[in-house]
């Protein structure tokens, strides 16, 4: 294991970023606990507040993120400050990206239905990093030999292509997929291929005077949600909590 990690993690100049991402997920995870446990009533935890004002734990998220960042920058690859800022920026992150819902919507939604969107973004980004980690490269850059690397115009039409990818799966209105093909290029023309969601820029162009595609695009959509909401749900309520029920309006009587 350790000839492992000193080959594939510390020589390649990698352990600033493995550092990176374990204080990230290590971040979002324990302040998920303590929130959760704040929430429940339980525990010696309890909200953070100056002069009456609720702060907010993205606020001590953005310093470290932003002390993290520039000390990352200044550093080397190599050595005994880069790790420590790694650290240092991932732990910043994970508060910030932790209340990335709150930053959307300028309000705090962090227990209610619009609060999922910082759990879905951390997931993501913890997903995106670990690819990257294990040797993916953007735009699949890393699949071509020393030669081709060597040749310029193979490189830039490779990043172009599958660019391009990227942008078509993105206006057929599936946001995730987009995201990974940048990663993982054969998920882009996975995408390419396959029917647009509908509502997106795709489908509105596209399949105006295309009532069958029209109808499948529907279709498919209404089965993979029914198909997938649930469990994402409850993977979601696991990771981060159960929102708050939407408060019902009582019926006026006539």
């Amino acid at each position: 294991m350790g000839h492992w990690l000193h080959r594939n993690i510390v020589e390649p100049g990698k352990l600033p970023l493995l550092l990176a991402l374990t204080a990230f997920v290590l971040t979002f995870l324990i302040t998920r606990v303590i929130t959760r446990l704040i929430r429940a009533g339980k525990g010696p935890f309890g909200n953070v507040k100056a002069g009456g004002v609720h702060i907010h734990h993205v606020v001590p998220g953005v310093v470290l993120t932003v002390t993290g960042g520039f000390g990352a920058v200044a550093s080397a690859r190599h050595g005994f400050g880069s790790a420590v800022f790694a650290v240092v920026f991932g732990m910043g992150a994970g508060l910030v990206l932790d209340e990335f819902a709150l930053i959307l919507h300028l309000d705090d939604v962090y227990w209610s239905e619009e609060g999922r969107k910082s759990v879905e973004v951390v997931v993501l980004t913890a997903a995106l990093v670990g690819l990257m980690l294990a040797g993916f490269s953007p735009f699949g850059v890393n699949d071509m030999t020393q030669e081709e690397l060597r040749d310029r115009g193979s490189v830039i039409s490779t990043v172009g292509l599958n660019f391009l990818f990227a942008l078509l799966v993105l206006s057929k209105g599936k946001g995730r997929m987009a995201i990974f093909s940048v990663i993982v290029p054969v998920i882009g023309l996975i995408g390419v291929v396959r029917l647009a969601r509908p509502g997106s820029f795709w489908a509105r162009r596209f399949y105006r005077r295309r009532p069958r595609a029209r109808a499948r695009s529907t279709l498919r959509a209404y089965h993979h949600d029914r198909r997938w909401a649930g469990p994402r749900r409850r993977l979601q309520d696991w990771i981060g909590g159960k929102p708050d029920p939407v408060p019902t309006l009582p019926l006026e009587r006539r």
